[in-house]
């Protein structure tokens, strides 16, 4: 893999932040954008927008085919079918969609196992259910390392248990779960099995045929793509049982003055215009990560990761969060007695580019004890040369504090 070429893909990265080279590190919150996802967009505004399945012009058969083939391209990256894809707005989206329709299937007394490492967007929408319903949310809880510990696994899972909806990564500790064991003791208790995929997908190879979850969610904006698009898989007799989650345009099969039927999957959960320039920018993403390859990227991180922890293990000043192994470039971490939002402040003015505070997850850092950290997450335009100039301008802000 070519990083050199790779970031001349990528106009932003030649930005200057305070007179500084950018150096981005707030890849888990978004990725940057290749040209080729920027040009593919402005591309179908130019020669092809129309809306799409209703219209039998040449504009609108030119808007479907491209809308259809980036459904068939999400679909192939994550080894699903076309019917088992649904382009939402985002991981977001999906898991509330999947709380809402599956509100029948969750009754007084039943439990919904979550983990102490979730982003917001998999515990909220699980809250409003568990309320509505009188049902109970249990957590699986994390070691010192910041790993599930599997021991509970068969404990807190059991048969009253309806629904396991988890992070495949976390988006703070960078810990990617043993979906393998979780999955089995799942099945055993005929619970559903959810995975928010939006730190996974963009980073490693995910077959959810291999996986075998029930549902799958992710984000086109953290895999290169634009924002407003993303990804729900569900195994096809599931997605049929479902109610839709939203009714209206093109959702529909035939509507009278009495009732409605719903349309095809996996269109019966896509109501009104989509976003269609948004599918086709997500569809050249699809092809550039696909042209690199997953496992090139994965390879690449893991290098990027290890160089990193070995850094910051000669950081005495430095705490950081999350396991050594089994786990993603994403990394948490603090210098001691000084806020997240400074040092973030402290990093932007040497042009690094990281996020602060509780990223989404305010449940995990109440359970470590901190009022937020600083993360650095990386993706594969970036250099072992940034990882050096992180270091670097830690070691630089340690030297203020002692002045």
């Amino acid at each position: 893999m070519n990083i050199r070429k790779i970031r001349k893909d990528f106009p932003i990265l030649d930005k200057k932040i305070h007179g500084k080279k950018l150096v981005y590190l707030d890849n888990a919150a978004t990725s940057q954008k290749p040209i080729q996802v920027i040009d593919a967009i402005s591309q179908f505004y130019k020669h092809h927008n129309a809306n799409i399945h209703r219209g039998v012009h040449t504009l609108s058969e030119e808007a479907t085919k491209a809308f259809e083939d980036a459904h068939t391209k999400a679909s192939k990256f994550i080894g699903s079918t076309f019917e088992e894809t649904i382009f939402t707005k985002g991981t977001t989206e999906s898991l509330n969609l999947l709380a809402y329709s599956l509100k029948d299937k969750v009754k007084k007394g039943d439990e919904i196992v979550l983990s102490q490492m979730e982003h917001h967007s998999n515990i909220t929408p699980w809250q409003v259910l568990a309320k509505q319903k009188g049902a109970k949310i249990k957590f699986l809880k994390i070691n010192k390392q910041g790993a599930l510990d599997k021991k509970q696994f068969s404990e807190v899972i059991n048969k009253k248990t309806k629904i396991v909806s988890l992070a495949h990564m976390s988006n703070v500790l960078g810990t990617i779960n043993p979906t393998k064991e979780i999955r089995k003791i799942t099945a055993e208790n005929n619970a559903l099995f959810i995975l928010d995929a939006a730190q996974t997908v963009p980073n490693i190879p995910v077959n959810v045929k291999k996986l075998d979850c029930d549902f799958l969610a992710f984000s086109g904006h953290k895999m290169l793509g634009p924002t407003g698009i993303g990804v729900l898989y569900g195994k096809k007799h599931l997605l049929e049982e479902l109610p839709p989650f939203q009714t209206g345009g093109d959702m529909i099969e035939e509507v009278n003055f009495k009732e409605s039927t719903w349309n095809k999957l996996p269109w019966k959960f896509e109501a009104g215009t989509p976003n269609i320039a948004g599918a086709v920018g997500f569809g050249a993403a699809l092809d550039y990560l696909k042209k690199i390859g997953l496992e090139t990227i994965q390879n690449y991180e893991h290098i990027i990761s290890q160089k990193l922890i070995a850094e910051f293990d000669l950081l005495d000043f430095v705490e950081l969060y999350g396991p050594k192994t089994s786990r993603g470039a994403v990394f948490a971490f603090n210098i001691k007695k000084l806020h997240s939002h400074d040092v973030a402040t402290f990093l932007d003015e040497a042009g690094i580019a990281v996020r602060a505070g509780h990223h989404c997850a305010m449940p995990l850092t109440s359970t470590l004890g901190i009022n937020g950290s600083v993360r650095a997450s990386f993706y594969f335009y970036n250099t072992e040369e940034e990882v050096m100039m992180l270091i670097s301008e830690l070691k630089r802000i340690k030297g203020l504090l002692t002045k």
